[in-house]
């Protein structure tokens, strides 16, 4: 039996977020990172000062991920860029779809070998115009075609299970990998079967005990899912559009939100949409891997 949890959390960042998408936590400073997709603004915010700082970019992005203490890996709509910490200045590492202008970058994270799982998606929402991509040192891998929206790409800690979700479709699948470099290793299968349940799979992490921590998306809520497929918990947010979650320290977690899509009625109804929320919940988590040029 699945236990709801009422809100009990923080607004971590009151910034309203058209689109807040792509949280990443990095350990080494203490930072919080992640995007307004539809504002084109990657925000910093160093958790131990509440220093923050908003990176305007110059096309929509979605997936931040340390290379070193110089470097970043950005995904965008244009491709894979390398961003100077420094300057802010973006080089091209890899294209993504150059013959597809009309799609964007979506959700994605940096498996345990180093190399990136990546989402396309249309950015007008159209059905199966994405996929997901494996990208290993700038080698560029399709993995899985005719994806609607991709999200929930995270990975168990030892590296040998994927998990992904198409959220038009509502079934979050699960696959084989092999640890060393976090290709599949056979078919995918549907890991927790949501399809036609209200609200829509979104952002997921994986804990170091292998639980999935999943924003649902419509619902204001994160999940908690067994490595199992068992629906443990559900923890309630003051934000219907809640987008992907991050471990921000021991028994912490931030999750995004959005605004995108809601009239001025529903955002009336709706004030805290948009905001990076704190929640404090039952996670031993892991620190995020590093992308490996």
């Amino acid at each position: 039996m699945t236990t709801t949890h009422e809100f009990s959390g923080a607004v971590l960042s009151p910034l309203l977020c058209e689109l807040g998408e792509g949280p990443s936590f990095e350990a080494a400073t203490g930072t919080l990172w992640w995007f307004d997709i539809v504002g084109k603004i990657l925000h910093e915010l160093e958790l131990a000062t509440n220093h923050h700082t908003s990176h305007a970019l110059p096309f929509m992005a979605s997936v931040v991920a340390r290379i070193d203490a110089e470097r970043q890996l950005i995904a965008s709509e244009k491709g894979l860029f390398i961003r100077d910490r420094a300057t802010g200045e973006l080089s091209l590492h890899c294209e993504l779809e150059p013959d597809k202008p009309g799609n964007r970058s979506n959700d994605g994270r940096v498996h345990p070998s180093g190399s990136l799982w990546i989402g396309t998606m249309s950015k007008t929402g159209e059905a199966a115009a994405g996929a997901i991509y494996h990208v290993a040192k700038g080698a560029v891998t399709p993995l899985f075609r005719e994806v609607g929206i991709p999200n929930s790409i995270c990975f168990s800690p030892d590296g040998a299970t994927g998990y992904f979700v198409d959220t038009k479709v509502n079934r979050m699948m699960r696959v084989a990998l092999d640890p060393a470099t976090g290709l599949p290793q056979g078919e995918a299968e549907v890991f927790v079967d949501q399809a036609g349940q209200p609200g829509g799979i979104d952002g997921s992490i994986c804990d170091s005990e292998g639980k999935i921590w999943n924003a649902r998306w419509g619902q204001g809520a994160v999940d908690c899912y067994s490595p199992t497929g068992e629906h443990l918990a559900r923890y309630r947010l003051p934000a219907k559009q809640t987008t992907c979650p991050v471990f921000i320290g021991e028994g912490r977690i931030a999750v995004t939100s959005a605004r995108e899509g809601l009239d001025e009625a529903a955002r009336a109804a709706d004030p805290l949409a948009g905001v990076v929320f704190s929640l404090s919940v039952p996670i031993r988590g892991q620190d995020e891997p590093h992308y490996m040029l």
